[in-house]
This record gives C-alpha cells, sequence and structure tokens, in this order.
C-alpha cells in the first residue's frame, strides 16, 4: 500500500521478484528439477530479505538470481527479430479479427451515391498538372492523383487492361499502335470522363489523358450493428449482390464473375408500401421522415429528389402511381443519386443475409466527406 515511500533499493528488488516469477511460469518446463528448486529458493531468500528491508541480503540474492537466469536459460539467437515477428503476427491477427467481426474499410466505386458519397470521379482538363507539392497535399487531403500522358507518335488504341500495382493502386495499360501506355487511373473512369477507347486515335504530343481522378470515398463499414438490431431505414448499407439475378447477369455482360459489394441507402424495410411521385419518396402512403431520405427529397444542396426510372429499362416504381410491397426477409436499396443509380428499381430488393453492415465512417480522403455517414 505504502510502496511509493520505500527506498530505492526495495522497488528495484519488488520488480526483479515480478519478473522473476513471470519468467519462470512461463518457461519453468524447459529446466529440470534441480534448476528449478534453486531458482525458487533464490526467489525465496529475495523476498524475505525484501520483508525484511535487507539491503545487502536483497543485493546479493537479486545478483543471484540474475546469475542463476543467464546460466539455465541463455539469450536466445535473434530474440530482437523473434519478438518483432510476434509482435507483427499479434497484429495481423488482431486486424483481421477486427476486419472479419467489427469493421471493414469500402471504397466507393461509382457516383450513385453522390453527392452523400463520392465515387471515383474523373477531371478532364487541357493544363499541365500543378506543382508536386500541391499534388501531394491534394492527393492526403482529396484522394486526387493527376494525369498527363501524351501520345508519342501517332496510333491507335487497339486494347486497355486494368490491373493493380502495390495491391491498391488501380492501373490501366493502353495499348496503342506503336507502344503502350500504364495510366492510373480504372479502366471505366478512363472510357466514362477521358474518352479513352479501343479505336480512338490519337497523334503525337496529342493528351491521351490529362486532368485528375480523384480516388472515391473510403469508408469503414460496421459490421456488429445487424447482429444487436435490423436495420433502420434511412441508413446507409453495404450488401452483397450474391443471388441477386439481375446484378449478377448485368455483371457477367460486364466481364465480371462473381458477387461484388453494393452500398445504397435503405429506403424499404421488410413490410413497407414504397411509390414514387419525384422527387419524394412515399413509404406506406405517407412522405417519407428520415434524416438521409428527406434530404434527397429536398431537391438541393446537390441533391436532385427521387426519379422514376424509364419503364423500359427498370420493373419497379416507374411511375408516379406504381406502388411496390417489400416483401418479408427482403430490404429495398436506393442511391442518392436516384437519376443515375442501379439499385432495386432496376433489379429488386435485397434478402436479409446479403447484409454486410451499414457504411460508420469516411475515413480518407479528408476533403469533402471526412467523419460520420449520415
Amino acid at each position: 500500500m505504502f510502496s511509493f515511500f520505500a527506498p530505492a533499493h526495495i522497488k528495484e528488488a519488488q520488480l526483479v521478484l515480478k519478473n522473476a516469477r513471470k519468467l519462470l511460469a512461463y518457461k519453468q518446463d524447459l529446466l529440470s528439477g534441480d534448476s528449478l528448486a534453486d531458482f525458487k529458493a533464490t526467489i525465496g531468500r529475495l523476498e524475505q530479505a525484501v520483508k525484511e528491508r535487507n539491503r545487502t541480503g536483497v543485493e546479493e540474492a537479486a545478483r543471484q538470481l540474475d546469475t542463476q537466469w543467464s546460466q539455465y536459460m541463455p539469450p536466445v539467437a535473434d530474440a530482437g527479430w523473434r519478438e518483432n515477428c510476434e509482435v507483427f503476427l499479434v497484429a495481423i491477427v488482431i486486424a483481421i479479427g477486427v476486419r472479419t467481426y467489427f469493421l471493414q474499410p469500402f471504397t466507393i466505386p461509382t457516383g450513385s451515391m453522390q453527392p452523400t458519397l463520392n465515387g471515383i470521379i474523373g477531371y478532364p482538363s487541357p493544363e499541365p498538372p500543378p506543382n508536386i507539392g500541391r499534388q501531394v497535399i491534394d492527393f492526403v487531403l482529396r484522394g486526387r492523383n493527376y494525369l498527363d500522358v501524351t501520345a508519342k507518335s501517332d496510333g491507335m488504341v487497339v486494347a486497355m487492361n486494368e490491373g493493380k500495382r502495390f495491391f491498391f493502386f488501380t492501373v490501366t495499360d493502353v495499348q496503342c499502335e506503336s507502344g503502350s501506355y500504364t495510366i492510373w487511373a480504372p479502366k471505366d473512369t478512363l472510357e466514362r470522363y477521358f474518352h479513352v477507347v479501343p479505336g480512338r486515335e490519337y497523334h503525337a504530343g496529342e493528351a491521351i489523358a490529362r486532368g485528375a481522378v480523384d480516388a472515391g470515398d473510403h469508408v469503414f463499414v460496421d459490421k456488429v450493428s445487424y447482429n444487436l438490431h435490423p436495420p433502420h431505414r434511412g441508413t446507409v448499407f453495404v450488401f452483397s449482390t450474391r443471388g441477386i439475378r439481375r446484378i449478377e447477369l448485368q455483371l457477367r455482360q460486364e466481364g465480371i464473375e462473381g458477387s461484388q459489394f453494393y452500398i445504397k441507402r435503405l429506403t424499404g424495410l421488410p413490410g413497407d408500401t414504397l411509390r414514387i411521385d419525384s422527387p419524394r419518396l412515399y413509404i406506406n402512403g405517407q412522405e417519407a421522415v428520415e434524416f438521409g431520405i428527406r434530404r434527397v427529397m429536398s431537391a438541393a444542396g446537390g441533391y436532385a429528389g427521387y426519379s422514376n426510372p424509364n419503364p423500359a429499362e427498370a420493373y419497379f416504381l416507374t411511375t408516379p402511381d406504381a406502388h411496390f410491397p417489400v416483401p418479408a426477409g427482403q430490404y429495398f436499396a436506393m442511391g442518392d443519386n436516384s437519376y443515375n443509380s442501379f439499385d432495386s428499381r432496376y433489379w429488386g430488393t435485397v434478402p436479409a443475409e446479403n447484409l454486410m453492415g451499414r457504411g460508420l465512417f469516411v475515413y480518407w480522403p479528408f476533403l469533402p466527406h471526412w467523419g460520420f455517414v449520415r
């Protein structure tokens, strides 16, 4: 209780005793019977010396304890490397556990949730990139990568192949008749914003891709909440497309095999009946009251409201009079960028077993959406 006021040699002895007991408990199975008995006896002598406040006895017992330990348990070769490896492995196990059961990072790939969440956006520009300092700042704060790729000679684009660099960064190898160019942007972004497509011709010195690309918001997904309570209407959530037939068909047409993860706003719970009279969404005959949904319906601040999709392309809520009852065990998902969102109006509902979690926090980039997702 009053160890704070004990003499320095007593405090040091108590620390030696604490470490000695821990080491003994950890490695006593490696000691012979006689060595174990000797070590325990020396610990006992040190305990007695501390109890009696015998400074000479404390110092002698501590030295003997150190000598015995060095004799019985010599240092392991490369102990420092082993310890660092153990720490590294423990960190990996913890990270995998957190990712599996608690939080998982997710990157917004498209603009279906804009302006709530940004997907990958390209900004073509005739101007050259800014200086390197500005580029670094923009990358850290906005996730912005600048492009400035020009044709070295006349030629036509014959192929475009997307790949990864350093496990994280998506690049596209643009194959031309006269050579190839590696552009640090996804293939879809180059096609959509910079109009780089097979068959297009470039002359020497002409810009193939010049401007900037924003990486899209990176979000932590909360995987715990849905194990504790049902999803709430109006929240942003992530789900697997596994078994959603119309999505899988669309993905196969795009050359993508297997399921993907989508992020949308949950606009309909099991048992709800939905109707859209643009820009408003009606749930069970009443205008929706949830914050995120009302923000979309406001048709202000970058939001355009909810839209009735083209009946030639979509299946549900295609007219102001159309109603959709959400089946039991299913959820209705819509993008905040309703006029440019491939969502439940086109492919139906999301089964409860496909839910991964709710979008919790934008952790990068820091502008413009860093913070909790609403």
